[in-house]
């Protein structure tokens, strides 16, 4: 199965990009996944079933972690992996 997520970190600052978005990014864009795509207003990426669900484990504890007091994330079903 193909999953593709959707997600923000918050509090915003649009002066710069706080800890827990600059984190939140990193996992995602080390993480085995493709069609990677970080904005300053939220962010997507696709991948297989257990690469999606293992990177946002890894990012909701990093971000919270980093002090993100909220992140609001979307996960899609967009295909079986192989088609």
């Amino acid at each position: 199965m193909r999953l593709r997520v959707e997600f923000t970190t918050e509090p915003f600052d649009l002066d710069e990009a706080p800890d827990h978005a600059v984190v939140a990014r990193e996992v995602i864009q080390s993480a085995e996944l493709d069609a990677v795509d970080v904005g300053p207003f939220g962010n997507t990426a696709e991948g297989g079933a257990d690469e999606v669900l293992t990177a946002v484990d890894s990012l909701l504890r990093r971000a919270l972690a980093s002090g993100a007091t909220r992140v609001s994330l979307q996960v899609n079903v967009i295909g079986e992996e192989g088609r």
